[in-house]
């Protein structure tokens, strides 16, 4: 199935690895007018020991050097520079210096176009659009970042995930002990339907001491757009079926956060084995569904 390709434009893990500091970034631009004067600055900036640009409080010796926060401990409250004790000084001339400085987000590669104030730019960096998404896939520590067509590529290529095309689907799960149920879970399929991908997520966990299994989709995108799209899940037999209708939760959200929320079809294992024909000695589930776009109103909100 196509993933939509991946081309020169895609960012590879080593170019969308997270800092190691949160609160710090690791790229400033240049300012258009007078980039002389703001190289310096960002040079007076830059931590000496982490080489990331500091945030308040930056601390300095008696000496007058300086370094960020989070530096100040590893270096066991000694000046990387000149090895006097740091004490508890703050170059406040420094940070008053960084309130007039503005630089733009650090995905503009990625396509942010947005400028900040230097102490405004990290919080719209923890919420930007444009920011990479983290690997969907659980059940493993992948420590992937990317934007979304080359996380389709990932999830294929790299963890072997099922490509499908369309807005309905039919999965069979297949269990051959199904009295005993571990916390296992499962990325069943990557679906490609209104020009966007979705994932179908399979779970078997103990829920207050009752063993269940759990069906849920996600949406490879931001929440803001998760809205809208809403989705069926389907299970039966013997007569019987169960049914869930919601909206697929973003990948922003942890598969931990979306899984403990219950947001989704919930299968206790004695309905489930009834569903199976009765047989405690092989579980058989056919979970079907289907995807629709929300229509969208003249304010374009989805109703």
């Amino acid at each position: 199935m196509e993933t939509g390709g991946v081309d020169s434009s895609m960012l590879s893990l080593n170019m969308m690895e997270e800092d190691e500091h949160p609160h710090q970034f690791s790229s400033i631009s240049k300012l258009h007018n007078n980039s002389q004067t703001t190289t310096s600055v960002h040079d007076l900036l830059e931590c000496p020991v982490c080489t990331n640009s500091m945030y308040p409080p930056i601390h300095q010796c008696h000496n007058g050097h300086t370094l960020c926060s989070t530096c100040k401990t590893r270096v066991h409250n000694r000046c990387p520079t000149c090895r006097q004790e740091l004490g508890d000084i703050r170059c406040l001339a420094l940070e008053k210096i960084a309130e007039s400085l503005e630089f733009p987000c650090r995905y503009i590669s990625l396509g942010c176009s947005e400028i900040f104030p230097y102490y405004t730019k990290l919080k719209h960096e923890t919420i930007c659009t444009f920011r990479p998404y983290t690997c969907p896939y659980a059940g493993s520590d992948c420590s992937f970042l990317g934007n979304i067509p080359y996380l389709v590529a990932h999830l294929r290529d790299d963890h072997g995930v099922d490509m499908h095309s369309g807005s309905t689907f039919n999965h069979r799960y297949v269990k051959s002990n199904p009295m005993e149920v571990e916390n296992a879970t499962w990325m069943l399929t990557v679906f490609h339907c209104f020009g966007k991908y979705f994932c179908l997520h399979f779970e078997a966990f103990q829920l207050e001491m009752a063993p269940v299994y759990m069906a849920f989709l996600r949406f490879l995108g931001d929440d803001r757009e998760a809205k809208n799209y809403s989705y069926s899940l389907e299970v039966g037999g013997n007569g019987r079926k169960l049914t869930f209708e919601g909206s697929p939760r973003s990948i922003r959200e942890s598969h931990k956060k979306v899984k403990d929320s219950h947001d989704g079809l919930i299968i206790y294992r004695n309905m489930a084995l009834f569903f199976s024909g009765g047989d405690t000695k092989k579980l058989k589930l056919r979970v079907t569904g289907k995807i629709w776009k929300e229509q969208q109103n003249s304010q374009g909100v989805a109703s």
